[in-house]
C-alpha cells in the first residue's frame, strides 16, 4: 500500500500519517514513513526520539549526495545534470528506524530567482518516484498541500490520497484544491479523514459524507495534544485515537482489496 496524506497545517496530517505507519508496523509490515512536509514533524509522530530526530539531515540538504548522484553543484541552475540519478539505496541506508517504522525525511528544495533549483528537485523527484513505483514495503508519505515532489507518472503508485481536515466550512477548501490536483496528476482515490471532533460536530460528519468520500471522522483526545507536547507518539500515548485510526486503515484496506 503506498499513500499519500494531506491537508493544511495544524489539522493533525502528521498525526494521522505517523499512527498509520505505526499501526501498519504492529501489524507486522515493513513500513517507510516519509517526511515530505516543509514542517517536518512526522519523526516525533512516529515516535523517533527527540535526539535521533534532530540528528536527522533532509535528503535535499546532503549536498555531497546531491553532487555525487546529479553530476551538478546543489543550489546550481546547471545546464546538465543526471534527470534519472541513482536512488533505490537511499531508503535502506539513510533512514532513521524507530519501533519498526523506517523515516527519511525529504526536505524543501530552495527556489532561486528563476525559481529552479533543478539537481535537488531531479533526486527528490526520483527518490519518490522509486518509493511509490519500486519499494516493495508500505509507503506513507506525509505531503504538504501542494504536493510538490508528485508528478503524473509517479501518482500512477499511489493507491490513495487522504485529506485530513478539522470540522469546519473552510477546511473544505483546502480539500478541494488538494482533490483537484490529485485529479489531475491521476492518483485514482482521493478521501478524507475528519480529525478532531467532538459531539457537537457530529452533523457536520455526516453532511460530508453526503457529499464526500468520508473514511472516518476521528475523536478530539486530549491524550494527542499531551503526547504532541511531551514528543510522544499518539499511538503510544492516546490508544483510543489510535484505535480510531485503526478502523479507517480498516475500511481503506477493505476499500483496496476490493479493487
Amino acid at each position: 500500500m503506498k499513500l499519500a496524506i494531506s491537508g493544511k497545517g495544524g489539522v493533525g496530517k502528521t498525526t494521522v500519517a505517523g499512527t498509520l505507519a505505526r499501526i501498519l508496523a504492529a501489524r507486522g509490515m515493513r513500513v517507510l514513513a516519509v517526511d515530505a512536509d516543509p514542517d517536518a514533524n512526522l519523526a516525533s509522530a512516529v515516535g523517533v526520539p527527540p535526539q535521533a530526530a534532530e540528528s536527522i539531515v533532509p535528503i535535499a540538504e546532503m549536498s555531497g549526495l546531491v553532487r555525487e548522484r546529479t553530476g551538478a553543484e546543489p543550489g546550481a541552475m546547471a545546464p546538465v545534470y543526471k534527470m534519472n540519478p541513482r536512488v533505490d539505496d537511499i531508503p535502506e541506508s539513510m533512514a532513521v528506524e524507530a519501533h519498526g517504522v523506517r523515516l527519511l525525511r525529504l526536505g524543501t528544495v530552495k527556489k532561486g530567482g528563476a525559481g529552479c533549483i533543478c539537481p535537488e528537485s531531479a533526486l527528490l523527484r526520483a527518490l519518490i518516484s522509486h518509493l511509490l513505483l519500486a519499494e516493495k514495503d508500505v509507503v506513507i508519505l506525509d505531503m504538504e498541500a501542494g504536493l510538490e515532489h508528485l508528478g503524473r507518472g509517479t501518482a500512477r503508485g499511489v493507491d490513495a490520497m487522504l485529506v485530513v481536515v478539522e470540522p469546519g466550512r473552510r477546511s473544505l477548501q483546502t480539500a478541494d484544491a488538494a482533490g483537484r490536483l490529485a485529479a489531475e496528476i491521476g492518483i485514482p482515490r482521493v478521501a478524507m479523514v475528519v480529525n478532531k471532533v467532538t459531539a457537537a460536530d457530529a452533523g457536520f460528519c455526516n453532511d460530508l459524507a453526503q457529499q464526500y468520500d468520508v473514511l472516518g471522522c476521528l475523536p478530539f483526545d486530549e491524550k494527542v495534544r499531551l503526547a504532541d507536547l511531551k514528543e510522544q507518539a499518539p499511538f503510544d500515548a492516546a490508544p483510543a485515537y489510535a484505535a480510531a485510526v485503526a478502523g479507517i486503515l480498516d475500511k481503506l484496506e477493505a476499500a483496496t482489496a476490493g479493487g
